[in-house]
Protein backbone atom coordinates (compact mmCIF):
# COMPACT_ATOMS: atom_id res chain seq x y z
CA UNK A 1 0.00 0.00 0.00
CA UNK A 2 1.46 3.37 -1.06
CA UNK A 3 2.30 6.30 1.31
CA UNK A 4 -0.60 8.21 -0.66
CA UNK A 5 -2.62 5.00 -0.30
CA UNK A 6 -2.70 4.76 3.06
CA UNK A 7 -3.71 8.02 3.89
CA UNK A 8 -6.31 8.55 2.02
CA UNK A 9 -7.60 4.68 3.77
CA UNK A 10 -7.04 7.10 7.08
CA UNK A 11 -9.04 9.90 6.15
CA UNK A 12 -11.78 7.82 4.83
CA UNK A 13 -11.54 5.87 8.34
CA UNK A 14 -12.04 9.19 9.96
CA UNK A 15 -14.46 10.37 7.85
CA UNK A 16 -16.86 7.95 8.33
CA UNK A 17 -16.36 8.14 12.54
CA UNK A 18 -17.15 11.85 12.10
CA UNK A 19 -14.44 13.73 10.90
CA UNK A 20 -15.20 16.37 8.78
CA UNK A 21 -11.98 17.99 8.09
CA UNK A 22 -10.76 14.34 7.59
CA UNK A 23 -13.53 13.43 4.75
CA UNK A 24 -13.23 16.66 2.96
CA UNK A 25 -9.25 16.23 2.62
CA UNK A 26 -10.27 12.79 1.46
CA UNK A 27 -12.55 14.05 -1.29
CA UNK A 28 -10.29 16.63 -2.29
CA UNK A 29 -7.51 14.08 -2.89
CA UNK A 30 -9.62 11.61 -4.84
CA UNK A 31 -10.85 14.58 -6.90
CA UNK A 32 -7.41 15.17 -7.73
CA UNK A 33 -6.94 11.30 -8.97
CA UNK A 34 -10.23 10.97 -10.63
CA UNK A 35 -9.94 14.03 -12.59
CA UNK A 36 -6.62 13.08 -14.28
CA UNK A 37 -8.14 9.61 -14.90
CA UNK A 38 -10.85 11.32 -16.64
CA UNK A 39 -8.65 13.23 -18.85
CA UNK A 40 -6.62 10.72 -19.88
CA UNK A 41 -9.59 8.25 -20.58
CA UNK A 42 -12.19 10.79 -21.95
CA UNK A 43 -13.61 11.44 -25.19
CA UNK A 44 -14.88 14.29 -27.27
CA UNK A 45 -18.55 15.57 -25.60
CA UNK A 46 -17.63 14.29 -22.14
CA UNK A 47 -16.91 16.65 -19.60
CA UNK A 48 -14.11 15.39 -17.55
CA UNK A 49 -16.10 17.32 -14.05
CA UNK A 50 -19.44 15.79 -14.82
CA UNK A 51 -17.10 12.50 -14.15
CA UNK A 52 -15.46 13.87 -11.32
CA UNK A 53 -18.54 14.98 -9.64
CA UNK A 54 -20.87 11.78 -10.21
CA UNK A 55 -17.90 9.83 -9.05
CA UNK A 56 -17.48 12.04 -5.34
CA UNK A 57 -21.38 11.72 -5.03
CA UNK A 58 -20.80 8.20 -5.90
CA UNK A 59 -18.48 7.48 -2.78
CA UNK A 60 -20.63 9.88 -0.62
CA UNK A 61 -23.58 8.13 -1.35
CA UNK A 62 -21.94 4.54 -0.81
CA UNK A 63 -19.18 5.14 1.75
CA UNK A 64 -20.38 2.64 3.89
CA UNK A 65 -19.95 -0.18 1.45
CA UNK A 66 -15.98 0.48 1.51
CA UNK A 67 -14.42 -2.32 3.82
CA UNK A 68 -12.29 -0.38 6.27
CA UNK A 69 -9.46 -2.67 6.28
CA UNK A 70 -8.93 -2.97 2.50
CA UNK A 71 -7.23 -0.38 -0.07
CA UNK A 72 -9.54 2.37 -1.11
CA UNK A 73 -7.98 3.41 -4.65
CA UNK A 74 -9.32 0.28 -5.99
CA UNK A 75 -12.70 1.16 -4.34
CA UNK A 76 -12.38 4.68 -6.17
CA UNK A 77 -11.50 3.99 -9.47
CA UNK A 78 -14.12 1.17 -9.61
CA UNK A 79 -16.78 3.75 -9.27
CA UNK A 80 -15.00 6.12 -11.31
CA UNK A 81 -14.89 3.68 -13.83
CA UNK A 82 -18.55 3.12 -14.02
CA UNK A 83 -19.24 6.73 -13.61
CA UNK A 84 -17.37 6.86 -16.90
CA UNK A 85 -18.77 4.12 -18.27
CA UNK A 86 -22.37 6.05 -17.88
CA UNK A 87 -21.17 9.13 -19.19
CA UNK A 88 -20.23 7.80 -22.45
CA UNK A 89 -23.59 5.83 -22.34
CA UNK A 90 -25.60 9.11 -22.05
CA UNK A 91 -23.47 10.00 -24.91
CA UNK A 92 -24.25 7.52 -27.40
CA UNK A 93 -21.42 6.59 -30.04
CA UNK A 94 -22.62 9.00 -32.45
CA UNK A 95 -20.16 11.17 -33.69
CA UNK A 96 -22.04 14.45 -35.35
CA UNK A 97 -20.09 15.68 -38.64
CA UNK A 98 -21.50 19.09 -40.71
CA UNK A 99 -22.03 17.35 -44.13
CA UNK A 100 -21.61 21.06 -45.84
CA UNK A 101 -18.24 20.73 -45.44
CA UNK A 102 -17.84 17.27 -47.57
CA UNK A 103 -21.10 16.96 -49.61
CA UNK A 104 -18.94 18.05 -52.96
CA UNK A 105 -16.97 14.86 -52.54
CA UNK A 106 -19.69 12.39 -51.54
CA UNK A 107 -20.92 10.19 -54.52
CA UNK A 108 -24.28 10.26 -56.13
CA UNK A 109 -26.76 7.74 -54.44
CA UNK A 110 -27.56 4.84 -56.75
CA UNK A 111 -30.65 4.23 -58.08
CA UNK A 112 -30.63 0.71 -57.31
CA UNK A 113 -28.78 -1.13 -54.47
CA UNK A 114 -26.26 -4.22 -54.90
CA UNK A 115 -29.39 -6.48 -53.31
CA UNK A 116 -31.60 -5.06 -55.59
CA UNK A 117 -29.59 -5.78 -58.60
CA UNK A 118 -29.14 -9.40 -57.05
CA UNK A 119 -33.28 -9.90 -56.69
CA UNK A 120 -33.42 -8.71 -59.98
CA UNK A 121 -30.33 -11.06 -61.69
CA UNK A 122 -31.64 -13.96 -59.56
CA UNK A 123 -35.42 -14.03 -60.72
CA UNK A 124 -34.09 -13.19 -64.67
CA UNK A 125 -33.19 -16.75 -64.51
CA UNK A 126 -36.38 -18.12 -63.69
CA UNK A 127 -39.13 -18.94 -66.03
CA UNK A 128 -41.94 -16.93 -66.58
CA UNK A 129 -44.51 -18.34 -63.89
CA UNK A 130 -42.03 -18.77 -60.99
CA UNK A 131 -40.61 -15.52 -61.89
CA UNK A 132 -43.91 -14.24 -61.26
CA UNK A 133 -45.07 -16.09 -57.97
CA UNK A 134 -41.56 -15.72 -56.47
CA UNK A 135 -42.07 -12.05 -56.99
CA UNK A 136 -45.67 -11.64 -55.98
CA UNK A 137 -45.50 -13.52 -53.14
CA UNK A 138 -40.96 -12.76 -51.64
CA UNK A 139 -40.76 -9.44 -53.09
CA UNK A 140 -44.36 -7.92 -52.89
CA UNK A 141 -45.09 -9.44 -49.72
CA UNK A 142 -48.28 -11.15 -51.24
CA UNK A 143 -50.31 -14.89 -49.99
CA UNK A 144 -50.54 -17.72 -51.73
CA UNK A 145 -53.87 -16.82 -51.99
CA UNK A 146 -53.96 -13.38 -53.32
CA UNK A 147 -50.99 -14.78 -55.78
CA UNK A 148 -53.05 -17.87 -56.71
CA UNK A 149 -56.35 -15.16 -57.84
CA UNK A 150 -54.14 -12.66 -59.36
CA UNK A 151 -52.42 -15.47 -61.52
CA UNK A 152 -55.43 -17.36 -61.79
CA UNK A 153 -53.86 -20.39 -60.90
CA UNK A 154 -54.81 -23.25 -58.22
CA UNK A 155 -53.11 -22.33 -54.87
CA UNK A 156 -51.11 -25.60 -55.04
CA UNK A 157 -49.77 -24.80 -58.32
CA UNK A 158 -48.47 -21.22 -56.95
CA UNK A 159 -46.79 -23.74 -53.67
CA UNK A 160 -44.86 -25.92 -56.15
CA UNK A 161 -44.54 -22.25 -58.72
CA UNK A 162 -43.23 -20.55 -55.14
CA UNK A 163 -41.29 -23.59 -53.85
CA UNK A 164 -39.11 -24.70 -57.33
CA UNK A 165 -38.31 -20.81 -57.98
CA UNK A 166 -36.53 -20.98 -54.41
CA UNK A 167 -35.16 -23.37 -55.01
CA UNK A 168 -33.81 -22.72 -58.11
CA UNK A 169 -32.45 -19.10 -56.72
CA UNK A 170 -30.76 -21.10 -53.92
CA UNK A 171 -28.96 -23.21 -56.72
CA UNK A 172 -28.25 -20.56 -58.29
CA UNK A 173 -29.15 -21.82 -61.72
CA UNK A 174 -32.62 -20.69 -62.15
CA UNK A 175 -34.34 -24.06 -63.54
CA UNK A 176 -36.89 -25.54 -61.67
Amino acid sequence: MSVHEAQLARQLRSAIDGDEKAYADFLTGVAGLVRAMARRRIEHGVDPEDVVQETLLAIHLKRHTWRADGPVLPWVFAIARYKLIDAFRRRGRRIEVDIADFAETLAAPERETANERDVKRALGRLPPVQQRVVTAISVEGCTIAETARVLGMQETAVRVALHRGLAAISRGTGQG
